[in-house]
């Protein structure tokens, strides 16, 4: 059984591995998510779980699966986010 301090020890250990993220749309929040900021581990119920090792092998294989459908797109999304960029350099928003 944990002691209070150690209790108290392993909740700041948690708070440090644990980070907002916020995806911003249109100068509003659309999404607040709680991230892992410890590799082999994710969040689950607010709790830092760590994955299995089945779990980290299809999501290391997802991750090349979409790597290998976004390569040959790269070079349109490269030109769009220039285009875009330049636009609101005219416009001087930024």
């Amino acid at each position: 059984m944990l002691r209070f301090k150690d209790f108290i020890k392993q909740e700041q250990v948690d708070e440090a591995n644990l980070a907002k993220v916020n995806r911003v749309r249109g100068g509003k929040v659309q999404r607040r998510k709680i991230v892992s900021m410890r590799p082999g581990y994710r969040v689950q119920a607010g709790k830092l779980v760590r994955m299995s090792s089945i779990e980290r092998r299809k999501r290391h294989l997802a991750q090349v699966k979409a790597s290998r459908k976004r390569k040959p797109m790269m070079a349109r999304i490269l030109r769009k986010r220039a285009v875009s960029l330049r636009r609101r350099k005219t416009a001087g928003i930024k």
